[in-house]
């Protein structure tokens, strides 16, 4: 595995749409496992192919357990082709920050339960129940396969906040994210 260079905001491959993926080979496990491995390394909780330069639909996640709220399950997902199904409520909190917005964050309104459709890397189709900062996350992610960055949902321009770079002792904007 190797770790991919994350895009940021200004490349132009961030606004476009990306392709829907026929069929899983070696090379698309190749390229999920090393989007997986550069997630960790960031750190972040999800990422998207676009966000890496590649214009295929697949997007990973990993949310520790207990990450936003005590009891909130974990999930470590690559997902194919996700597409949402169904949005219910809504939630405005935690603030969003992304990989390839580097130190900024910002209050995103987002459905508080979603259904994703998607398929694994076998290529069989799954559904994913989400609730609360699981489902932000998803959506965030779906977002970057349409060209859409955080800071375009972001209501209130207000709350975007820039937050420095991180030296000892300080916390990342992940972790104020969380």
């Amino acid at each position: 595995m190797a770790l991919l260079d994350i895009i940021v905001e200004g490349d132009p491959r961030l606004r476009q749409k990306a392709n829907k993926i026929r069929r899983v080979d070696p090379a698309l496990r190749k390229l999920a496992a090393d989007m997986y491995e550069t997630m960790l390394d960031a750190p972040g909780v999800g990422l998207a192919a676009p966000q890496v330069g590649v214009m295929l639909r697949l997007i990973t996640v990993e949310v520790p357990e207990d990450y936003d709220k005590e009891g909130d399950p974990a999930a470590n997902l690559i997902l194919i082709n996700p597409e949402i199904v169904k949005a219910t409520g809504t939630q405005l909190d935690p603030p969003e920050g992304c990989l390839s917005i580097p130190h900024w964050i910002g209050n995103v309104p987002r459905a508080e339960r979603v259904v994703v459709k998607a398929r694994d890397l076998d290529f069989k189709e799954v559904r994913i129940r989400a609730v609360g900062f699981l489902a932000r996350v998803l959506q965030h992610e779906i977002d970057h396969l349409d060209g859409i960055l955080f800071t375009d949902r972001v209501v209130d321009k207000s709350t975007l906040q820039y937050l420095p770079p991180k030296t000892d002792g300080q916390a990342t904007s992940a972790e104020v994210a969380k």
